[in-house]
């Protein structure tokens, strides 16, 4: 619960921290800056906490399991989220099917539940998509540790 009241008080008052954007471009290739920088700011700046935090438990990280986790939540630049519905895509998850992508509250609800997915259909590189996809429900060794480092957040 802590957890889900920081993310609500973050949902209005984002922190002005910028993203280290030159730290996640020196790792990324071809189409993934392209993906990365779609992201919003605030994601971006998540995404390299998330990647510093797995390089710093484990340094001898592949190079896939980092661009990974830079682009872990890439799939949520399908749609811009606003600040209620961060909220209340945070506080509850509607089992909602991904496609068609809906306008409105219940596209938000999709991004939230599906943007592995939809990350993941953008990622050429298979190691990379199926770090990404499976980043919420983690099947491999470096899946699990992606999100180990996302979860400290």
């Amino acid at each position: 619960m802590p957890k889900r009241l920081r993310r609500l008080f973050q949902a209005f008052f984002p922190r002005g921290e910028e993203p280290d954007d030159a730290f996640a471009l020196a790792f990324l290739q071809e189409e993934e800056r392209t993906l990365y920088l779609s992201m919003d700011p605030r994601d971006r700046a998540h995404a390299v906490r998330v990647a510093r935090r797995l390089l710093k438990h484990y340094p001898e990280a592949p190079a896939f399991a980092i661009r990974a986790a830079l682009l872990h939540d890439a799939g949520k630049a399908l749609r811009p989220y606003r600040p209620l519905e961060r909220i209340l895509t945070g506080l509850y998850a509607l089992p909602v099917p991904p496609y068609p992508l809906r306008k409105g509250i219940l596209g938000a609800f999709q991004v939230r539940r599906h943007h592995p997915l939809y990350a993941a259909e953008r990622i050429r590189d298979p190691e990379v998509r199926t770090l990404v996809l499976e980043h919420h429900r983690p099947q491999s060794l470096w899946g699990k540790r992606l999100h180990q480092a996302d979860q400290e957040e």
